[in-house]
């Protein structure tokens, strides 16, 4: 594919966004910004969520996992019905009963300002990784396809890619990402459905399902060795966890769902949000599957992150291909990270700054306005940082792991806070969150090491565990002030 067509598509892809700005940032304040005025349609949010939550991580690495891991990736999926139920029946209630506007003001009022600050900067951390990682990933592919034919390096591909992100959403915020992220999601949805129709005519398939169902690689369960990371009971027990921290817990996903007009809608918007997902989760491993025959049927030697962007731009599949699969990656990729720098904003500034207690509100807006900016620096100078150890494991995998470690506090000072009437030593709570993730990491190097036995994502229970352990041991006592 010519790098001046590129150039046009990515022109016009984000010419459609920036209109969508406009009109949704007309008038637009901090409550517009961190709420959307608490107008949107549910089932806006609910569809848009879809490509927040899949991200270009699941785009490029999900298919590509298939070669190796078959289709295990969906005892995960199963186990996010699991975590979805929760927040849809636990934590939003509890975030529409308290009219937040961040989700660990909670932690404040249940334990004390240090949990509160604790809380939100394992939020910050997790989001600076993540975000980070998903545009380093687009912004990988775009340095290949388009800006190393311009001699262009890579620094100033990040600049780009974080710049535009910022043109569109510095005005309106949350209110703005609902629309965009609806309208990404529909793109991203349709280049995996062209992909799939292009690949399977290409192989002459006359029904895919049944393709895919008798593959080799269409295995989904896996019950035979506990020991493995794949095994069932791991990976659906840590789908359901890591749908509550990375969903419930996360302040970029949860403002979503907090600009609905009620509880109602926001319950709406996560029953069908998760129904959605489980099928679309389904999509992207039988892409895999068809995308790995191809592969070796063809003689194209391309594997993990790799196998979707060289079969679907080498020319192969034909012109119209390449352009949807653009189309899909840039929708995926920015459709998660747009939300990540506004509510890496949002937590900031309420969280850690506390805006929302200044009585001006021009002061409000040009605070805001300038954290803004320095998130988009701050996560330029990630991305820059991850192209120099980034390598040969899939991107999708360091993410999870990452997570693992960055958002198992979070997970055991909700489940304290949700599941117990005790109180902590809040001075205390900062020491034990950092500490924990060094408990899981080394806890874990002893079971491979010794026992042979692989924790996989379920990492971050045993992370969650430790942190609940802590607060037990440094609970307060009976009377104790």
């Amino acid at each position: 594919m010519q790098p001046h067509y590129i150039i046009l598509l990515i022109i016009a892809y984000f010419s459609v966004l920036i209109l969508i700005s406009f009109f949704t940032g007309k008038s637009a304040n901090n409550s517009t910004f961190f709420r959307a005025n608490n107008s949107s349609p549910w089932y806006l949010v609910a569809f848009g969520m879809i490509g927040a939550s899949l991200s270009g991580v699941t785009f490029i690495s999900v298919p590509g996992w298939v070669e190796s891991q078959s289709m295990s990736y969906m005892q995960m999926v199963f186990g996010y019905i699991i975590g979805y139920a929760v927040i849809g029946l636990v934590l939003l209630p509890l975030y529409y009963r308290l009219n937040l506007t961040s989700i660990y003001t909670y932690l404040e009022g249940r334990f004390g300002a240090y949990s509160y600050k604790t809380g939100a900067s394992f939020f910050l951390l997790s989001r600076i990784i993540g975000a980070s990682f998903r545009l380093f990933l687009v912004a990988n592919v775009l340095q290949i396809i388009l800006f190393d034919s311009y001699g262009i390096p890579f620094w100033i591909t990040v600049c780009i890619t974080i710049l535009l992100i910022w043109v569109y959403t510095f005005k309106g915020g949350i209110k703005t990402i609902v629309w965009t992220d609806t309208l990404q999601t529909l793109f991203m949805l349709t280049a995996v459905g062209v992909c799939i129709y292009t690949i399977s005519s290409e192989l002459k398939i006359e029904n895919i399902f049944s393709y895919v169902a008798d593959n080799k690689l269409s295995k989904i369960f896996f019950f035979e060795d506990v020991n493995a990371g794949n095994y069932f009971w791991k990976q659906f027990l840590a789908g359901a966890f890591i749908a509550i921290v990375m969903t419930g817990l996360d302040q970029d996903m949860m403002q979503k769902n907090l600009t609905c007009r009620n509880l109602k809608d926001a319950q709406k918007n996560m029953f069908w949000f998760t129904i959605v997902l489980v099928f679309v989760n389904f999509l992207f491993l039988a892409l895999g599957v068809l995308l790995t025959d191809f592969a070796q049927k063809n003689g194209i030697d391309a594997h993990k992150d790799s196998l979707f962007p060289v079969i679907a731009t080498n020319g192969t599949l034909g012109f119209m291909t390449a352009v949807f699969f653009l189309i899909g990656l840039i929708a995926a990729a920015y459709s998660s990270a747009d939300s990540a720098l506004t509510a890496l904003t949002t937590s900031f500034s309420i969280d850690i700054l506390e805006i929302d207690k200044k009585k001006n509100p021009e002061d409000q807006e040009k605070i805001r306005k300038k954290i803004h900016v320095l998130f988009s620096f701050v996560l330029i100078a990630t991305i820059l940082i991850f192209k120099y150890f980034i390598a040969d494991e899939s991107v999708i995998a360091k993410i999870f792991t990452f997570a693992n470690y960055t958002y198992g506090p979070l997970l055991g000072l909700y489940a304290f806070g949700l599941f117990t009437k005790t109180q902590v030593k809040d001075k205390m709570v900062p020491i034990i969150c950092i500490l924990s993730p060094f408990v899981t990491y080394f806890t874990n190097i002893f079971f491979l090491e010794v026992l042979s036995f692989n924790f996989g994502f379920a990492l971050l229970i045993l992370n969650g565990a430790f942190t609940y352990l802590g607060l037990v041991i440094f609970r307060k006592k009976a009377g104790l002030k």
